[in-house]
């Protein structure tokens, strides 16, 4: 039986197990896909909103060529971590039930089962979207996870949304050659757009480049149209694609089943002690962007990757091996 298992090798569980070396506990980090599977998800040319320091574990540094690194750099950097530390990983495992036992913990995966006194979610949230809920929205030409423009030159390609994702993708795919639309259900860009972004697509805007309908919702969606409300009436434009920036949860099916309360009336954030980081489960610790709920804006490596020390501090001390 292991000290820990931890579920979920972005850089949040990286830092979990590197803790976990350091208070000399036995762990394993299974992950469904890649090593930092979200961020390999992102864009190809995002850039972080943080700066480079900001996204360092285990006292590694962080060298990038600007303040704020791309993707590329950021998979290169988390590589390296996990092979300083030659972490205990199992990529392309991932976990389908945690069930409890008078020992602890039984881990049922893809391609094994494993026993421990404790779990540690470090999951985030970016495998699940938010669905529009429209007729259409099935069809392969709708993508709920945006990577490169190449594919949508000279597509007519309707964005949705007005979060970073949805503008990084509406100015990508215009300056690549991609005739956009936005649709966005609010009345302005978002204020959480990265500073210097914001600026670009509201002028991309005004001056017509990008088209965008606020206070707008997607009605329906076939192969050659899309069809929205926009004041009051309904419209409908040509398209190729449309790629709905909505936004992702996290799975609250695997917290819930395991007995982890969710707080209904606080954006379904799962109760956990913040000083331990330990759920209302015993031996169950969440660390990272799931510790928010709904609230996937809240948490970030840089303010979260303390809850590796907290948690690993903790299970040390209750197994008597604190170093």
């Amino acid at each position: 039986m292991q000290d820990v298992i931890i579920i979920g090798a972005g850089p949040i569980g990286l830092a979990c197990g590197i803790a976990a070396q350091k208070q000399n506990l036995s762990y394993t980090i299974l992950e469904k896909g890649v090593l930092v599977n979200s961020l390999y998800h992102y864009p190809t040319n995002m850039t972080f909103f943080s700066t480079s320091e900001k996204l360092e574990i285990g006292g590694v540094p962080f060298i990038s060529h600007n303040p704020k690194p791309t993707k590329n750099e950021a998979l290169e950097y988390y590589r390296r971590v996990a092979m300083k530390f030659q972490l205990n990983m199992n990529l392309y495992e991932s976990v389908q039930r945690v069930d409890k036992t008078p020992q602890g913990f039984r881990l049922h995966t893809s391609k094994s089962e494993y026993k421990t006194s404790h779990v540690v979610f470090a999951n985030g949230f970016y495998d699940k979207p938010y669905l529009m809920q429209v007729p259409g929205e099935d069809l392969p030409k709708v993508r709920h996870y945006y990577t490169d423009p190449h594919p949508y030159f000279n597509q007519k390609v309707v964005v949705v949304g007005s979060q970073n994702s949805a503008v990084d993708a509406a100015l990508e795919c215009w300056r690549k050659g991609a005739d956009v639309t936005m649709i966005i259900r609010n009345h302005e860009i978002s204020d959480r757009v990265k500073y210097w972004v914001r600026p670009d697509i509201e002028n991309r805007i005004k001056e017509g480049s990008i088209s965008a309908y606020f206070n707008a919702e997607i009605t329906e969606i076939n192969e050659t149209r899309v069809s929205f409300l926009h004041e009051g009436q309904v419209k409908t434009i040509a398209n190729d694609f449309v790629l709905a920036m909505t936004g992702y949860q996290p799975q609250f099916d695997m917290l819930t089943s395991v007995g982890i309360t969710l707080d209904r009336d606080n954006n379904m954030r799962p109760k956990y002690n913040p000083e331990t980081m330990e759920t209302d489960v015993p031996g169950i610790y969440l660390a990272g962007v799931v510790c928010g709920g709904l609230e996937t804006h809240k948490w970030f490596i840089e303010n979260s990757r303390v809850h590796a020390d907290l948690i690993m501090e903790d299970i040390a001390s209750k197994q008597g091996v604190l170093s």
